[in-house]
């Protein structure tokens, strides 16, 4: 069985959607498996066992040369090529919905009810009821199940195996800045939206709070970068990080004890991986990730509308340091 799935962008939902591979594979194991990705994003799906295929489309191209247009239609149906019998569109975008439709005849996608542009279901010919404002993690297991008619259980996912990969040589990159004497803890400090940021003096409480423990700080942007600086600067057990690769991000997270993050996809790297965390929300709804016993959501008190996110909703900023130090203690035993 020849089965495409579709997921653009952006970083975070990428990962949120990545774990159905080994479900698919384990229900159908001699399934092949392509993913149709935008392509500056292909690193985060490298190495990836499950995936037999990453082919890219730059749709992003389009917005600044509409005559690109005509080259990425011609791209994707090249990639149809590949006689697919199934395409899942996990995206329910208009532009996902029609790049799945050139790819097969046969297209599974949310139904009108359940997606934010409703025009995309008329590219699906299986069509399937699931409420936006539901679980993101269960939204992508309940279509990829009724796509495939297959069964993916809720404790499934509780069960899940790491599944972002890298390489020895990705983590040559970041293991000298990991200790054996101490706790190992990265502080994801940026996002899209300001209003997604945790304010950079928060961190530099729970920093110190957590002295005994080896605190690395990555970097994607020179906001970023100046906002991690600072942390360092007003702590003795902070290290900002060079630049470096997505694999190598992806090795870090993967190897240290505990991540403190914002709501953006480096964070979610943790939860892929199955390592211990706390993400922080303020205008985005919690309900972007599954809740566990080692993966734990903070959100302020404001009202999420996930039809209409709030960009100017700061209450992210209401978090208090000492609850997020507590269960940062409490996983550490710092």
């Amino acid at each position: 069985m020849k089965i495409a799935i579709v997921k653009l962008s952006a970083l975070g939902d990428i990962i949120h959607s990545a774990f159905i591979l080994q479900f698919i594979k384990q229900k159908i194991p001699n399934a092949q498996i392509d993913w149709i990705i935008e392509e500056g994003f292909t690193s985060i799906l490298e190495h990836n066992p499950h995936i037999d295929n990453i082919k890219t489309v730059k749709l992003k191209s389009i917005k600044n040369n509409f005559v690109n247009i005509f080259k990425e239609i011609q791209k994707i149906k090249n990639h149809a090529k590949a006689d697919y019998d199934i395409v899942i569109d996990l995206q329910g975008l208009t532009k996902s919905a029609i790049t799945a439709k050139l790819l097969s005849s046969n297209v599974a996608g949310f139904d009108k009810a359940s997606i934010r542009e409703g025009f995309a279901a008329l590219f699906y010919n299986k069509k399937i009821h699931i409420p936006y404002h539901e679980n993101t993690i269960d939204r992508y297991r309940v279509l990829a199940a009724q796509a495939l008619d297959i069964t993916i259980k809720k404790e499934d996912i509780m069960q899940k195996t790491p599944y972002l990969f890298y390489t020895s040589q990705d983590l040559e990159q970041v293991n000298g800045f990991l200790v054996k004497d101490r706790v190992n803890v990265v502080f994801v400090v940026g996002s899209t939206w300001q209003s997604r940021i945790y304010p950079k003096e928060k961190l530099v409480t729970i920093a110190n709070a957590l002295d005994e423990a080896n605190i690395l700080i990555p970097f994607g942007n020179q906001s970023e970068y100046e906002d991690a600086k600072f942390i360092e600067a007003n702590c003795t057990n902070v290290i900002v990080l060079p630049k470096i690769s997505l694999n190598a991000l992806k090795a870090l997270i993967s190897n240290v004890d505990f991540l403190i993050g914002n709501d953006t996809g480096p964070s979610y790297i943790a939860w892929a991986n199955n390592i211990p965390s706390i993400t922080l929300f303020g205008p985005t709804p919690p309900t972007r990730i599954y809740e566990t016993n080692i993966n734990k959501v903070l959100k302020s008190n404001s009202h999420v509308d996930p039809y209409k996110l709030d960009k100017n909703d700061f209450s992210i900023n209401e978090i208090q340091e000492e609850e997020i130090i507590k269960i940062a203690q409490k996983f550490l035993h710092v």
